[in-house]
C-alpha cells in the first residue's frame, strides 16, 4: 500500500510539474507573442533619404512618418543640423545647411532611431562653391583687414533709434528696361530726371534724415559672364549717396527689382541666381566699402514668384532666405569697414505676415548687425489698386463712406504690433522701407476733398504707427504727381509739390 501511494505521489507530483511548466510555457509564449506583435506595430520611415544642398546652403525637408518616440542622431559637422532631434509621431523636419566656402564638396550623415524599429540613415551632400571672382575694382584687394574707423560701436537696434523718418528716391536709380531678356534703359527710363543734389537737398530740409535708393544693375554690366558692373554706373550711385551723405543723412542703397530676375526663388534655380546675386554684391560692397556707417546695404527687394503673391512655399522660403544669406556672407568676406557696416535683409516679399510667419535670420560673423525689412501697402484697394473696384477713403472719420472693409486702423495697430513683438522687443530693427497710397487726383469736387483729406490721415497714422512699434518709416515716392502719384517734391527743382501729405508724415513722425 505504501508502494502504491508512493507511485500515485509520484505520478502527482510529474503530472503538476508537467501542467505548470505547460502554464510557464505558454504565459512565455503568449509574452513572445507579444513582444513579436509589439515589434510589428512599431512604424517609422522617412522620406527623402539623400538631401543635396547646393554650396550656398538653406533649408530642406524631411518626413517622418511613426508611431512611437524617435530620435534624429547627428555628430555636430558645423555646417548641418536638424531643427528638432526627438519627436513622437509623425512630423516634418528641417535639415538646414550652412554656405559651403570651399571648393570642395562635403557630406554628412544622420541616424533616425525609434526602439523596436530598424535604424534609418539620411545623408547630406553639399555641393563645393563655385569661384566667380569679376575682378570688379582693379587695383583694389577683394579682402582687406576689419576697419571700424567710422563705424560707431552701436547695435542695429540702438542704431535705428537714429534713423528717425526716411524718403524713397523711387524710379530713378533702378529704372531699367527688360526686352527679351535683354537689360538696357537708365536713370530716366521711367520718367523721372536726373537726380540732383538740389533735390535731395529739398529731401533733408523737409524733415528727413534717412534716404533710400533703389538701385538696379543688371543693365549696366560690362561682361555678361562674370556680372561686372560698369564703373561709370557705380560712380554715379556714388555721386547720388554723397548728396545725401552731404546733408549727414542716414542711406540705405539695395539690388532693387533690377529686371525680375530673383523672383524664381526655386530650388532649380538656386545656385544660378546665388551666383549671380554673389558676384553682384562683392562689387559694390569692395566699390563702397570705405564709407563710414552712415552707409546701409540691403540685398535684395520684394522677392517672390513672379505674380504670384500668394503665400510662399516651404521651397520658395528656403530659396528666398538663401539669398539673405548670400548677401550677408558676400558682404562681410569683403572686410574693411564692411567688416561692422549695418546690412538689411528682407522677408519674403517684404510682407509683414510672411517675413511675422516665415522668416529666418541669416548667420552672421559680426553681432547685432542686421536689419529685417518689410513694406506696407494695406488696404490694397485704397493704396495701389488703378482700376476696378477701388477705395478712395479710409479710416474712422469716413467709416459708411468709399472705405474698404479691412486695413484700418486696428489692423495697422495689429500688424505693426506683430513685428514690435517678434523682432524690436528682440533687439532686430525693423525698416518699412516702403509705404503710402497713391493720390486719386482724378476726382473731383467733394469726392476730391474726402479723398485727399482720408490719404492724409492714413499717411500720418501709418507712419506714427511705424515709429510707436519701433520701426523705421520710408515713404515710398515715385517722383510723379498727379493722378495714380506719390511725389512729395518736383524731381526737377526740388519745390514740394504735395505738402499736405509731406506735413502729416512729418506730424505722423514726430509724435
Amino acid at each position: 500500500k505504501n508502494k502504491f501511494m508512493m507511485a500515485i505521489g509520484w505520478r502527482k507530483l510529474i503530472l503538476t510539474t508537467l501542467v505548470l511548466g505547460c502554464i510557464i510555457a505558454g504565459c512565455s509564449a503568449d509574452k513572445e507573442t507579444d513582444k513579436s506583435d509589439s515589434q510589428q506595430d512599431v512604424e517609422l520611415s522617412a522620406t527623402p533619404l539623400i538631401l543635396d544642398f547646393d554650396a550656398v546652403g538653406g533649408f530642406k525637408f524631411i518626413s517622418i512618418n511613426s508611431n512611437v518616440v524617435w530620435r534624429i542622431n547627428f555628430v555636430p559637422s558645423g555646417w548641418c543640423f536638424p531643427n528638432i532631434q526627438v519627436s513622437s509621431g509623425s512630423a516634418t523636419v528641417n535639415i538646414s545647411a550652412q554656405t559651403n566656402k570651399s571648393e570642395t564638396a562635403r557630406t554628412a550623415s544622420m541616424t533616425i532611431t525609434a526602439q523596436g524599429a530598424e535604424t534609418i540613415t539620411l545623408t547630406i551632400n553639399q555641393k563645393g562653391a563655385t569661384i566667380i571672382d569679376p575682378d570688379p575694382n582693379p587695383g583694389e584687394e577683394d579682402y582687406v583687414e576689419p576697419d571700424n574707423t567710422g563705424m560707431r560701436p552701436l547695435t542695429s537696434g540702438d542704431f535705428a533709434k537714429l534713423m528717425k523718418l526716411g524718403w524713397n528716391l523711387g524710379n530713378s536709380l533702378e529704372a531699367i528696361v527688360v526686352n527679351n531678356g535683354n537689360y538696357s534703359g537708365g536713370e530716366t527710363s521711367w520718367g523721372n530726371p536726373v537726380t540732383t543734389k538740389i533735390l535731395i537737398d529739398a529731401v533733408k530740409a523737409s524733415g528727413f534724415n534717412t534716404i533710400r535708393i533703389p538701385v538696379s544693375w543688371s543693365h549696366k554690366l560690362i561682361n555678361q559672364s562674370t556680372f561686372q558692373i560698369s564703373q561709370q554706373w557705380k560712380e554715379r550711385v556714388e555721386e547720388v549717396i554723397n548728396y545725401a551723405l552731404d546733408n549727414d543723412m542716414f542711406v540705405i542703397i539695395n539690388l532693387h527689382w533690377d529686371g525680375g530676375w530673383l523672383d524664381q526663388p526655386i530650388y532649380s534655380k538656386q545656385t544660378e541666381l546665388n551666383t549671380k546675386l554673389a558676384a553682384l554684391w562683392k562689387q559694390i560692397a569692395i566699390h563702397f566699402r570705405n564709407y563710414d556707417d552712415r552707409l546701409l546695404f540691403a540685398g535684395t527687394n520684394e522677392v517672390h514668384v513672379a505674380g504670384n503673391y500668394n503665400a510662399p512655399t516651404n521651397e520658395n522660403l528656403a530659396v528666398q532666405n538663401s539669398f539673405n544669406q548670400t548677401f550677408v556672407n558676400t558682404v562681410r568676406a569683403t572686410g574693411g569697414r564692411n567688416a561692422y557696416r549695418h546690412l538689411v535683409v528682407q522677408g519674403y516679399n517684404t510682407n509683414i505676415e510672411f517675413t511675422y510667419n516665415s522668416f529666418v535670420m541669416p548667420t552672421d560673423n559680426v553681432n547685432n548687425k542686421l536689419m529685417v525689412e518689410v513694406h506696407y501697402y494695406d488696404p490694397y484697394d485704397f493704396t495701389l489698386m488703378e482700376s476696378g473696384a477701388i477705395k478712395t477713403e479710409w479710416g474712422a472719420a469716413f467709416v459708411g463712406g468709399n472705405v474698404s472693409n479691412w486695413g484700418q486702423e486696428a489692423w495697422v495697430n495689429t500688424t505693426f504690433g506683430k513685428m514690435k513683438s517678434k523682432f524690436v522687443n528682440n533687439g532686430v530693427p525693423v525698416i518699412l522701407g516702403e509705404y503710402g497710397a497713391m493720390l486719386r487726383a482724378s476726382l473731383t469736387g467733394d469726392a476730391l476733398t474726402r479723398h485727399i483729406t482720408a490719404r492724409n490721415n492714413y499717411l500720418e497714422y501709418v507712419t506714427n504707427a511705424a515709429v510707436q512699434n519701433g520701426m523705421v518709416p520710408i515713404y515710398w515716392d515715385n517722383g510723379f504727381y498727379g493722378d495714380k502719384g506719390f511725389a512729395l517734391f518736383n524731381r526737377s527743382t526740388g519745390a514740394i509739390t504735395d505738402n499736405g501729405a509731406l506735413q502729416a508724415i512729418i506730424n505722423g513722425g514726430a509724435k
